[in-house]
């Protein structure tokens, strides 16, 4: 069986809740930046018009968001929209940092109560040295270059839980993905890799955790939660923002 029958017949889950590739998003965002700069005529403008339309995104629920069937077409339109107000009703003089709309730092789900086991009762439950940390990362790190799901899901826990933190810049997942066969999907798509995109172990918050790079640019972070010999949390960060200080100091 092929690779992609493999991973397609890990669950029934409709392609909008495994997400889309990162490269993919990272295109969306740019080419929607293009657009309104060209209407705008201001790098800042665009950026802060941009944010605004993932706001408006994010605003609508789960199901108006399945209900759309090219994303691209409608942020595109979005912005369109707003780019034309913004013409039309121009900022005063001096105030377009602060005329920005806000977007929230994160759009994140955390584990909530009531959850059939939390991360913490995995952690108490099975102490894990540095050692296994750094053997179950290198090899989740091995299963995701060579994207290979049979690799990935003996990794991974039963009830595993990954987090995608997009701070409303990156259109990724906004609920958290639970159990291992839908982590396994999510993250080999999220990280479908194409030209010029590398996965490194790199140190992150003070373990070992997983670093993508486009070129030279990092454009995500993963910290894993390792218990025994398998990863119970996966927590994606492609936030631009929090990304910025990775980039600025160029980490090798």
């Amino acid at each position: 069986m092929s690779q992609t029958a493999r991973l397609s017949g890990l669950s029934h889950v409709n392609r909008v809740d495994d997400g889309s590739p990162l490269a993919d998003l990272l295109d969306e965002r740019r080419h929607l930046v293009a657009l309104a700069h060209r209407m705008l005529g201001s790098a800042d403008d665009a950026e802060s018009a941009v944010d605004e339309c993932y706001r408006r995104w994010y605003a609508l629920s789960d199901r108006e968001r399945e209900r759309i069937p090219v994303p691209l077409t409608w942020l595109a339109a979005g912005v369109g929209r707003i780019c034309r107000a913004r013409r039309v009703l121009p900022h005063p003089e001096g105030s377009a940092g602060a005329a920005r709309p806000t977007v929230p730092d994160v759009v994140v789900a955390r584990p909530r109560a009531g959850e059939p086991k939390t991360l913490r009762q995995h952690a108490a439950a099975e102490p894990t040295t540095l050692r296994q940390h750094d053997a179950v990362v290198h090899a989740v790190r091995r299963a995701l270059v060579a994207a290979d799901v049979d690799l990935l899901l003996p990794l991974l826990a039963p009830d595993s839980a990954a987090f995608f933190d997009g701070g409303g810049k990156i259109r990724t997942l906004v609920a958290p993905v639970h159990g291992r066969d839908r982590v396994a999907r999510g993250l080999l798509r999220l990280l479908d890799r194409g030209p010029h995109t590398t996965l490194a172990a790199h140190s992150v918050n003070g373990r070992t955790g997983l670093v993508v790079r486009h070129g030279r640019r990092v454009v995500a972070v993963l910290s894993l939660d390792v218990s025994g010999t398998e990863a119970v949390g996966v927590w994606v960060v492609v936030n631009p923002d929090k990304l910025r200080t990775w980039n600025a100091g160029r980490h090798p």
